[in-house]
Parts: structure tokens; sequence; C-alpha cells
């Protein structure tokens, strides 16, 4: 089935009826239209409409998501490696926006105390902080599951994967183990860098433990110096079981992971740039999570000794 796609043959299948449908360009240079029925670590499965056929993940250049619903057309795109999803959305209000993306923010729990994290693709991949699961090895997250009837339900799922951390910029991605009763629902990454001072944005996550609250506020300065490493400040408030959660804009892309507030201080809360965390994940293999290795994620050299300097 997969050499008739390696002769040069082009299809393309126009999907009547279907309110999604996704273009997968191949590294070949060919494009094929269709709906992905199930993915794999190593392949997706595509409906071409007269044929479903699996694709390895090797072999595809990009992807591209088409969803049209009430004359509103989304144009979804998946980077190379289909890591995270970033996307072309509509402005709208918090409400909407909340109500849309919220399944996609979780809660991080670990035998030392609780966070926030947010789900990134199909496969269960899980941004978080650091510091929400340093020194820890058994991690739990719960999902907050719409069902068909509106209703919110709270699914627990244990034996969490570790797969990268980073302590210097404070953030770590995890793997939630595949569920066969439901489906993960991401969120979407900013990749323009185009929010700027006074941009209206929004925090949901689990401040305290109370579960997915929603915060709104403004982005006071989107480079505000911290040892070394740049922040964005918000008024959004930012409270502890926030941390690793998002900061979205009006559009629902993230633009941030909540991660600190400035203590006896109202309305100064952090959040880690996007550019931050995209660059953690494309170089992700660096910082590779080891539990033979204390030294996961970093490992300092001692500096070269001087020389004594003769009297």
């Amino acid at each position: 089935m997969w050499n008739r796609l390696c002769c040069g043959v082009l299809f393309s299948v126009l999907l009547t009826g279907l309110l999604s449908a996704d273009v997968i360009e191949l590294n070949t240079g060919q494009r094929l239209e269709g709906e992905v029925l199930k993915e794999s670590d190593d392949a997706i499965f595509v409906d071409l409409g007269v044929d479903v056929i699996k694709i390895p993940r090797e072999r595809i250049r990009s992807r591209e998501t088409v969803t049209s619903s009430n004359d509103e057309t989304k144009s979804v795109a998946k980077n190379p490696n289909s890591l995270y999803l970033t996307a072309k959305l509509p402005t709208k209000n918090v409400k909407d926006l909340t109500e849309e993306f919220g399944e996609g923010v979780v809660l991080v729990q670990t035998p030392g105390g609780l966070g926030s994290g947010f789900i990134i693709n199909s496969r269960g991949f899980c941004v978080t902080n650091y510091h929400v699961v340093e020194r820890e090895t058994q991690i739990a997250v719960t999902i907050f599951d719409k069902t068909k009837t509106g209703d919110i339900k709270r699914r627990r799922i244990e034996d969490i994967k570790i797969l990268a951390l980073n302590p210097y910029f404070d953030l770590a991605l995890l793997q939630i183990p595949t569920q066969e009763e439901f489906d993960f629902e991401p969120v979407f990454l900013n990749d323009d860098d185009d929010f700027k001072e006074g941009d209206s944005v929004f925090a949901i996550g689990n401040p305290l433990g109370l579960e997915r609250s929603v915060s709104e506020g403004i982005i006071s300065t989107k480079n505000r110096n911290f040892e070394g490493i740049v922040y964005i400040q918000t008024t959004a408030q930012i409270n502890p079981g926030n941390s690793g959660g998002p900061l979205f804009n009006r559009k629902g892309e993230v633009v941030g992971v909540t991660n600190m507030k400035l203590t006896f201080g109202e309305g100064l809360g952090f959040a880690i740039p996007i550019s931050y965390l995209r660059h953690f994940l494309k170089n992700r293999d660096a910082f590779a999570y080891n539990k033979e290795n204390p030294n996961t994620g970093f490992h300092y050299l001692l500096p070269p000794q001087k020389e004594a300097s003769a009297k």
C-alpha cells in the first residue's frame, strides 16, 4: 500500500460533509488529504475516503488540520515532528475560550504537593513546571473530561512518565498514558510571539487546589528580567497551584507557562514566555529524563583551577 505513495502518485480526496480534514505533506513533497483515524508513537492512520493507509511519522514533513464550523474556518498546523499544535484562531471572549480549551488543562499531583499543566498533543504529552515535579517520581494527573451531556468528569490517571526536565527554565515534559475511553484535548501554542504589553490574557489552573479556576488580566510587560531569565509579567492572578498552567491570549493560544508571583504583591504574576517552551520542546533530547542519573536535566562541570601566582 505504501509503495503506491512512493511512485509519485498524488492522492487528493475532497471530503464533503466532514467538519475537519488533515492535510499531510510527505518528505517527497506529496500531499494527502483525509481524516486521521488513529495515532501511535511511530505512525498515523489516515482515511482517504477510498482507502485507509498507515504513514510512518518519519516520512511526514508537515501536517495541517482544517476545521470548518458555523461558517468559521480554523487552520491548525503541527510542527514537523508533531510534538505540539499551532493554529490561526479567531479572537473570542474568555468565557467561550475557557469552554473550548479548558479540557486541555490538568491538575498535576505528587506526594509533595500539586500544580497545573496542559496537554500539547493527542499522544498525551503534558507541560508543567519543573518545580512541580522536582525530585518526584510518583506523579498523577487529573483530567477534566467533558461528557456528551456537558458535565465535567474528573479522571485521575497515575503512572505518569517524565520525558524531559529543564531546571533552569523551570519546565518539565510529561506523558500521560493513552486512555481507551476518551481522547486527549490538546491546546495550541502561540508561534508568532506577537503579544505585547496591554494585551488581554487569562490563566486556567488549580490555585490552592481550587480546580479549573480562571483569572483574567493583561500583560504588564513581556520582558521582565529575573536572574538572567526573561518573564512575562501579568495582572492575571497567579497563586500556588497555578504553577505549570497555561497563560492564554484572546485567541486561545498559550503565550506563557505560569510559574510564580511576588509575595505580598497583588497583580504581580509571572509566566515563562512561550519562546522558552518551544525551545525546550524542540531540544527535549538534551534534557531527557534518566531516573538513574541524579543530575538529569543539567550537569555542571567544575571550572579549571587557577594556578597560584608566583611570589
